[in-house]
């Protein structure tokens, strides 16, 4: 197993912990120094504030340690790299590169909102006056990432604002290679034969 792949599982260590508490599973972790400085789930429908993605949660656990970040200075993240179970959205992507995150390893795409490359290229993608841009890996424990989108997404959300009945579906189990996959994102909804 590669160093990449134990960092992953610790991520996904954080990803179960989201599913548990009912969230969308995504789960991080920052490394700096060969050690893990941060962890974080996704807390949205804890807080109820869409904006408390795993990463987002994470940096403001960084930011606000004074052993971590003792002196604030334009880019506090330079030597820390991200572990994620998804990509991330163009939200967390965006503030990353704003943070001056050194680089980042993901599981699966994020089809529907990636700021990585699958839908916007905020992490190197887009040319920025100011900030530096970081590389974004993908593929790190991408199974158990889809797999485990997939079991949030075929239960209830007893969270939304309308929640949709799901009883009739089935949790797929195949993954098509990355080449090969042109399959929805585990984050879209099945076409209405499949419901």
């Amino acid at each position: 197993m590669s160093e990449h792949e134990v960092w992953m599982r610790q991520a996904m260590v954080m990803a179960e912990e989201a599913f548990a508490a009912r969230e969308v599973p995504v789960g991080c972790i920052f490394v700096r120094g060969g050690k893990i400085i941060a962890k974080a789930r996704n807390r949205t429908n804890e807080l109820r504030n869409a904006t408390r993605h795993a990463e987002l949660e994470a940096i403001d656990y960084i930011l606000s340690n004074k052993d971590l970040t003792p002196v604030f200075r334009e880019y506090p993240l330079s030597h820390t790299t991200l572990y994620v179970t998804v990509e991330p959205c163009i939200m967390c992507a965006s503030a990353l590169r704003q943070m001056g995150i050194k680089e980042v390893f993901y599981g699966c795409e994020n089809d529907r909102f990636g700021g990585c490359g699958s839908v916007l290229g905020v992490n190197e993608g887009l040319k920025h006056p100011k900030h530096p841009s970081y590389q974004a890996t993908s593929g790190y424990c991408r199974e158990d990432a889809i797999m485990i989108l997939r079991r949030f997404y075929i239960t209830e959300n007893t969270n939304a604002p309308m929640p949709k009945s799901k009883t009739n579906r089935v949790l797929k189990t195949e993954i098509p290679s990355r080449k090969a996959d042109k399959s929805p994102s585990p984050f879209s909804q099945p076409a209405s034969s499949e419901r």
